[in-house]
């Protein structure tokens, strides 16, 4: 049993950062209805990398574990009464459409509080809900250009440098699912619910304490090196470096403990902490020059003796059969009903009375339509009438081809 079981989230959302936030509340047992329309939500036809599944993308499964489908059509008055009635037996609302949408579905926030007065209401966005760029699609690189962030990464001469990975969508989908819970706990205090507003642009900042912090109360400006470096306010060397047969990483180790290790004197000459900011292309290149002569596993062990921090650069095949991933349980493998044995990334924490789990598979379109029609006290007549007027759609299994 999840610390969550007994609540109920409607999901609203759709790409990644709502129904990440979302499945993390699944996670931790409550009983997640994905609320998406009657052919199903965008991304299940848009798959990320080309992960085409027989019937659910890879990206849909790692992000809508945990959940069941409602498909039904909100523009419809008959559907809209169907997602009210929802709504007033669930804890959470989650939905992160653009501005004016959720008014127009009638399921803005006045008009939830209006059904459920208790309810924790969250409303994403990428640029806020009101102000100057409201109106703005919140896309991931969109969010992470304007943030600063590339500019701390690479060099000078290169143009600035993204993320490998939805970094802006993630930090949005912790910050709602933080939100939420900081909002479930304030109404079991009080009994009251209230509105919960996240946007893309604030994660993105907040995220940044250190960085900005250093900027805005340091004084110190963004200022790119000449030579590959992870970072401009990290001492070199910081990033990664060609070994003989591949690549490792380097954490601004000890400049006297570095020369002993790869046996370049002319490192101990500089000062830790002032030249390795000052001089950190001279201290790289010659951190570049030395590296290659050696195998990424013997550095790593004359790095261990040295204690200096460093590390190998994996791909997610090196990554998934590392020790240390499998020890974790970093991965959940599950069965899922169309597309077989799946494996995703698992959970990020752990608690030890209730843990998170997996406890359903991500649901195919409709899967669960009927199920929450049920639930809501809709008859088998009433359920067979929305079908055929198109208000809802069950899941229908897809015929192989001959």
């Amino acid at each position: 049993m999840g610390v969550l079981d007994g609540y109920r989230v409607v999901d609203c959302s759709v790409a990644m950062a709502g129904p990440l936030a979302a499945m993390r509340l699944g996670d931790l047992g409550a009983d997640v209805i994905k609320v998406e329309p009657i052919t199903g939500e965008w991304q299940r036809h848009a798959p990320a990398g080309g992960a085409v599944g027989r019937e659910v993308n890879a990206s849909f499964l790692a992000l809508n574990r945990n959940k069941r489908s409602l498909a039904v059509d909100l523009k419809s008055e008959k559907g809209r009464d169907i997602v009210h009635r929802l709504v007033a037996t669930a804890d959470v609302f989650l939905q992160n459409y653009r501005p004016g949408v959720a008014a127009r579905l009638g399921v803005d926030y006045d008009s939830i509080r209006g059904l459920n007065p208790r309810i924790v209401y969250v409303s994403m966005s990428g640029y806020g809900e009101t102000g100057p760029y409201a109106s703005r699609a919140g896309q991931d690189l969109l969010l992470q250009a304007m943030s600063g962030a590339m500019f701390s990464v690479g060099r000078e001469s290169d143009p600035p440098v993204p993320s490998g990975t939805y970094a802006i969508d993630a930090v949005a989908a912790y910050s709602a699912f933080e939100g939420a819970l900081a909002a479930l706990l304030h109404r079991a205090r009080t009994g009251e619910g209230q509105l919960v507003t996240v946007n893309m642009l604030d994660a993105a900042v907040a995220v940044q304490m250190q960085e900005l912090s250093i900027y805005t109360v340091g004084g110190v400006p963004q200022k790119r090196s000449g030579e590959p470096h992870a970072h401009v306010y990290i001492r070199a060397p910081y990033g990664v470096f060609a070994t003989s047969d591949g690549y490792l990483a380097l954490a601004m180790p000890p400049l006297e403990a570095l020369a002993q290790a790869l046996q370049v004197p002319e490192l101990a000459d500089f000062d830790t902490d002032v030249d390795g900011h000052r001089q950190r292309d001279r201290i790289t290149a010659l951190v570049q020059d030395r590296l290659p002569h050696r195998t990424t596993a013997e550095w790593l062990e004359v790095f261990e003796e040295h204690g200096i921090w460093s590390g190998p650069v994996y791909s997610y095949a090196d990554l998934l059969d590392d020790p240390q991933v499998k020890h974790n349980g970093s991965f959940v493998t599950y069965d899922h009903p169309s597309e077989g044995t799946v494996t995703t990334p698992g959970f990020p924490f752990r608690l030890s009375a209730t843990p998170p789990e997996v406890r359903r598979p991500a649901p195919r379109a409709g899967e669960q339509t009927r199920e929450v029609l049920a639930d809501l006290g809709y008859s088998n007549d009433d359920q067979a009438a929305l079908v055929e007027a198109g208000v809802v759609a069950p899941y229908q299994e897809r015929e192989e081809p001959a």
